[in-house]
């Protein structure tokens, strides 16, 4: 499992986990999903999304990068939507599979991340919260 150096371990002044320490060789290694974000979200667990989408960003840009110690309950989170597959076939179980940020998407759903390279207008997605 790659170990992403200098990526933040966590959201600043807060519990919300960016990356694990160790694989996972008991229970197997989780899954990404595409886990679905509703509305009424709380306001921590959205400032957790922009910083993890802020973190990607800042570290991986536009590049292909792979999951390795990125925490797959965070990347679920944004996962095909702002963080999509760079590989075919994509193996959703793996610590080697390769991952990429859909930027136009990630530019809509999380602005303040893109601020100063965002177009104007750029607002929420009003269909990225059920």
């Amino acid at each position: 499992m790659l170990k992403h150096r200098a990526f933040p371990g966590r959201l600043p002044g807060t519990d919300f986990q960016f990356v694990i320490r160790r694989a996972s060789h008991a229970k197997g290694i989780s899954k990404l999903i595409a886990r679905e974000r509703f509305r009424d979200r709380a306001p921590a667990d959205r400032r957790a999304d922009a910083g993890f989408m802020a973190a990607l960003w800042n570290h991986f840009g536009e590049e292909p990068f792979e999951r390795g110690n990125l925490d797959a309950g965070r990347l679920s989170w944004l996962f095909g939507r702002e963080v999509v597959p760079a590989e075919e076939p994509f193996d959703p179980a793996s610590y080697e599979a390769l991952l990429k940020i859909n930027v136009q998407r990630a530019m809509v759903s999380f602005p303040e991340v893109f601020a100063a390279d965002a177009a104007p207008g750029l607002g929420e997605d009003e269909d990225d919260w059920a």
